[in-house]
């Protein structure tokens, strides 16, 4: 299978926080599934009234009513919500702008993709555009004379700020029409003014900035090049990405969003990365000197058990202690008034999502996908036993071994890289028991597991990359690390154990666990191949994960796992078993394989790899089986699924490649085994 284009996975930070695939459809549902749906005719009546402060607590309202609840934010989106909301923007009274505002902003959040589209397509950008020259003019006022501006009035411009910039983080993720349409907009100079001006304005909307910016520079050309070219959003992202040691560093709230915004800085650095001269970033080893000294302490500073203890303490108060104000108009609450519990879980999670972006940026140091360039090196070995669509691509350099305190001739180099980046992203994978929460046990905190989901998957994606990059040429001091390996592959299954296999609508991080590591196991068994023992279990689930999943690269993923286990030397009747599930895969000149053709392809070459030292204690098999004759029945089968791979798709060109290469392997392999004597 050839080269993805320009495609990273877990790259961008997932605006939703409260999933709900499980929830069942429509408004009947919603309305049955609500226990404030006697609230939202009331709601929607108000936000049109006559009178101002009707229409502020309707929006607010919004906002108090949806938190950490789909099925009234589906039942309010149901009812139009999202188009009063946004007529609410133009209203007469600016508490009210702000408002509505802040409630649009919480529906982004906790709605994520459709509700954002939602958002597009009723024409949100419109006045959102009028608000950016209004709120940039103010802050201007209030820098140049900020003692002369009320700290009421600068509070309720950040907070506007804020909400706009979050809205347009998350509607530049809705689809690449929006897009566009924010790249028209030109917020670089907009948003860069904030990071600018961080000493000044509150770090909240100073990171709202950040996050927004480290998602538009995500392969968004216009944007990028922009910032790249700008000399002075260079320094600045770089006086942020590295500063000076204890700089905005009083207190322990203060430190975690600090900690936030240089991550994200390096993370826009590393996105508008190559930085051409002569700006003096050009001449920074970027991922040396930046990403990895930074981000190493961040992914080892965190506990997630702890974490979950923390949020599971705080949920036992928040449920003895009365709620501090009632939904009225008399008592109209503030859309930005958490009590002292809400603000600690609103941290917790805050933490969370600051280890989420560091591991994002940290898989695209490990490994990342060059621009779609013709290749340079048209003779490279094109049987690579790792596909190179199972993860983000690998561009492997020394840089992977970490060897920043040590030479990379020093033996003691690699276990130092293993203990220093691989250990603590191994303790990330391990699930908590707010992780995976079943269907018939819903989260007590949605915000929290989304968080946590995120992270393990993250540091699968960081671990699948690594191990990627040293499975090409793993250094002699990995691969005789024997004890390290089987230490991290039991980790893995260990926490795959604690995922554990419920599938269906409301599993869908539970799932994509387990897809993604696979992947995570097939690189650990490339680095020490013929090193890691099958166990029968595992083995079994890797069988059945393979025939029950829709996606053929998880397939393939699967394939390349067994293979790497097939060959221990003295496992004889695991690796009989592998083989012959392996030839099950194959198709005949009639029948078509069951596993798809990319499966198939590297099944044919896996079994071409296990067998191909005759003097292995498994070759028995190979012999008593007569697994030549299985492999000349199916030499015509793969010849036609080669034939009818489209090269008009993406990747098919490569894959076909791979596959008449394998073939014409496979048809050289069988003959050199007939031709064997023993």
């Amino acid at each position: 299978m050839g080269k993805s284009q320009k495609k990273r996975q877990m790259r961008r930070h997932n605006p939703v926080r409260v999933p709900d695939s499980h929830l069942p459809q429509g408004l009947q549902a919603a309305s049955e599934s609500s226990s404030k749906a006697g609230q939202i005719l009331p709601i929607l009546q108000k936000m049109e009234s006559a009178d101002a402060s009707e229409r502020k607590w309707a929006c607010v309202a919004v906002s108090n009513i949806i938190q950490n609840d789909p099925s009234t934010r589906r039942l309010l989106q149901g009812k139009n919500v999202v188009g009063a909301l946004i007529t609410r923007l133009s209203d007469s009274e600016e508490e009210v702008v702000v408002e509505a505002m802040g409630a649009l902003r919480n529906l982004c959040i906790d709605g994520g993709y459709d509700i954002c589209a939602e958002m597009y397509n009723k024409n949100i950008l419109t006045p959102l555009k009028t608000f950016i020259p209004k709120i940039s003019t103010t802050l201007s006022q209030y820098l140049g004379s900020p003692k002369q501006s009320p700290e009421s009035a600068k509070k309720t411009v950040y907070e506007l700020a804020e909400n706009v910039i979050t809205t347009l983080w998350c509607l530049s993720e809705t689809s690449n029409k929006a897009l566009n349409a924010i790249n028209d907009i030109q917020l670089v100079p907009f948003l860069m003014s904030f990071l600018g001006a961080k000493d000044s304005l509150p770090l909240a909307t100073v990171i709202s900035a950040a996050q927004c910016l480290y998602v538009l520079t995500d392969d968004n050309f216009p944007v990028t090049k922009e910032i790249r070219t700008d000399g002075e959003h260079l320094s600045c992202l770089l006086s942020l990405a590295k500063p000076e040691e204890g700089s905005n560093r009083k207190q322990k709230g203060v430190d975690n969003k600090f900690i936030s915004l240089t991550v994200l800085a390096a993370g826009i650095l590393r996105n508008i990365s190559p930085i051409p001269p002569p700006s003096i970033a050009s001449t920074v080893d970027l991922d040396r000197d930046i990403i990895l000294p930074l981000l190493q302490p961040v992914i080892s500073s965190i506990s997630l058990q702890e974490v979950t203890s923390n949020v599971q303490e705080l949920l036992q108060r928040q449920a003895t202690e009365p709620a501090i104000e009632n939904l009225s108009i008399k008592h109209t609450p503030k859309s930005d008034h958490k009590s002292d519990i809400e603000q600690q879980l609103d941290a917790l999670e805050a933490r969370l999502r600051t280890v989420q972006s560091s591991l994002e940026i940290l898989t695209g140091a490990c490994a990342t996908l060059p621009d779609p360039e013709p290749d340079n090196s048209p003779d490279q070995d094109e049987d690579e036993e790792i596909d190179d669509d199972v993860a983000v691509e690998a561009d492997v350099t020394d840089d992977v071994n970490m060897d920043a305190e040590e030479s990379t001739t020093d033996t003691k180099s690699t276990p130092s890289f293993l203990q220093t980046l691989v250990l603590p992203l191994v303790s990330l994978i391990q699930p908590t028991e707010l992780s995976f929460p079943p269907l018939s046990s819903p989260s007590p905190h949605p915000p929290t597991t989304s968080a946590l989901s995120a992270v393990h998957i993250s540091a699968l994606e960081c671990l699948n990359n690594i191990f990627l990059s040293l499975s090409v040429s793993p250094p002699e001091s990995v691969s005789k690390d024997v004890q390290s390996g089987i230490s991290v592959w039991n980790s893995v299954w260990s926490a795959l154990q604690l995922v554990g296999t419920q599938t269906g609508s409301g599993q869908e991080r539970r799932q994509e666990f387990w897809d993604v590591a696979v992947g995570v196991l097939w690189g650990i068994g490339n680095v020490w191949k013929g090193s890691l023992e099958p166990q029968e279990e595992q083995v079994r689930v890797l069988m059945q994960l393979c025939d029950s999943s829709s996606d053929e690269r998880v397939r393939v993923r699967c394939v390349g796992t067994l293979e790497c286990l097939a060959q221990y030397p003295t496992a004889i009747e695991q690796n009989k078993s592998i083989a012959t599930y392996l030839l099950s895969l194959l198709p005949t000149a009639t029948t078509a394989s069951r596993a798809g053709t990319e499966p198939m392809i590297q099944a044919a070459s896996a079994l071409i790899d296990i067998y191909s030292d005759e003097g292995m204690p498994y070759d028995i098999n190979f012999r008593q089986g007569d697994f030549v004759s299985a492999l000349t029945a199916s030499v015509e089968g793969v010849r036609k699924a080669i034939r009818s791979i489209d090269k008009r798709k993406e990747g098919g060109p490569e894959l076909r490649k791979r596959g008449d290469l394998v073939r014409e392997n496979l048809v050289d392999f069988i003959k050199y085994r007939r031709s064997l004597r023993f």
